[in-house]
């Protein structure tokens, strides 16, 4: 028996390309596929989580919002890997850079992802686990950023399950580790990845510095929303 369409996404594995990209906004999902994607025509609406599927470059790829944080991304990349067919899902998105080495409109690759969630508690591990983008995916997107000279930085993100942190130096100890920058989704993507045996990379486009409190203008964060999907579109283009 079929598993779709499911309560969150009515569709069939035919209305999904094998690369979905996937940002938090609904709107932005939707200028994506109208500003850069072929033929498109929307797949699913369930819940106003705008999903479009077209071509770029010849290539059919899919581009479908993900929400806010790991439960809501957690569900819908489950759902694309396990019942709808799909091997990639490229997260893209802003993160809020808690590194000296980041600027405004950098753009992360999250090599990993550190979490603040209980997301793997599910699994039953004896242990931490470690969620680590897909190497080839990586390798790729660093590729493609050399040739297009882009700002980017590849290294550890924060996939936090609060926005509004009580304790304002929460994230000091994640800056004393390594960590580049915080968002809320990228943990949960990587682990259902994983689990589900299929490939995901977060490309994060730096919208501000926690550190310093400095902000992107709305012209400079789109400017550097369109460097990241341009990416992200390209590398769909070559899997």
């Amino acid at each position: 028996m079929a598993n779709y369409p499911t309560p969150h996404i009515q569709a069939t594995p035919e209305d999904f390309a094998k690369t979905v990209l996937m940002p938090g906004d609904p709107l932005r999902s939707k200028y994506i596929a109208e500003t850069y994607l072929e033929d498109c025509r929307l797949v699913n609406n369930v819940r106003g989580i705008q999903g479009y599927t077209g071509f770029y470059n010849g290539k059919k790829v899919s581009v479908m919002a993900s929400g806010m944080g790991i439960p809501s991304i957690g569900i819908y990349s489950y759902e694309l890997y396990s019942f709808f067919g799909v091997e990639n899902i490229l997260r893209i998105g802003t993160t809020g850079s808690i590194s000296e080495s980041l600027n405004i409109r950098d753009i992360v690759l999250g090599q990993a992802a550190c979490t603040t969630s209980a997301w793997a508690s599910q699994y039953g591990l004896n242990g931490t686990y470690a969620p680590i983008a897909d190497f080839g995916l990586l390798r790729k997107a660093v590729e493609i950023a050399e040739k297009k000279d882009l700002n980017v930085k590849v290294g550890n993100l924060l996939s936090a399950d609060v926005y509004y942190d009580d304790d304002p130096h929460a994230l000091d100890p994640w800056k004393k580790m390594g960590v580049l920058s915080v968002e809320m989704e990228a943990a949960g993507l990587y682990m259902n990845a994983a689990r589900t045996g299929k490939r995901a990379l977060a490309i994060c486009t730096v919208s501000n510095s926690i550190l310093t409190g400095e902000e992107t203008t709305a012209e400079e964060r789109q400017a550097g929303l369109n460097d990241m999907i341009l990416l992200a579109l390209d590398l769909a283009a070559e899997l």
